[in-house]
């Protein structure tokens, strides 16, 4: 049974950083392709970034482009999401999402995605 759990969040001030891991078990991290969405408080989960199995392709929402960062280590069966510069807008609790599926390309789409973790709450304040 596959299980990804999210760590990471936390409770920051506006300009700071953090970097959330998602853990994959239960299966092969082998050709899973990852991805980060977050649901911000009232609103619907949205899409933030994805990872091809490889790493060579990435693909970010537009509101974190320059500010958060995508990663993997596959010997880890690990995907990261490093945030810098945290406004109060990325207050949200952040969901990590895989799929075998999509393999090398990447989607923003939920419905790709058939695997998904509990959430870890990020909170930025101003």
């Amino acid at each position: 049974q596959v299980q990804l759990v999210e760590s990471g969040g936390g409770l920051v001030q506006a300009g700071d950083s953090l970097k959330l891991s998602c853990v994959l078990s239960g299966r092969t991290f082998t050709n899973l392709a990852m991805a980060w969405f977050r649901r911000p408080p009232g609103k619907d989960r949205e899409f933030v970034a994805a990872i091809s199995w490889s790493g060579g392709m990435t693909f970010y929402t537009d509101s974190v482009l320059g500010r958060f960062t995508i990663t993997r280590d596959n010997r880890k069966n690990t995907a990261f999401l490093e945030m810098n510069n945290l406004k109060p807008e990325d207050t949200a609790v952040y969901y990590c999402a895989a799929d075998y599926r999509l393999n090398q390309r990447v989607s923003r789409t939920q419905g790709d995605y058939d695997y998904w973790g509990q959430g870890t709450q990020v909170t930025v304040s101003s």
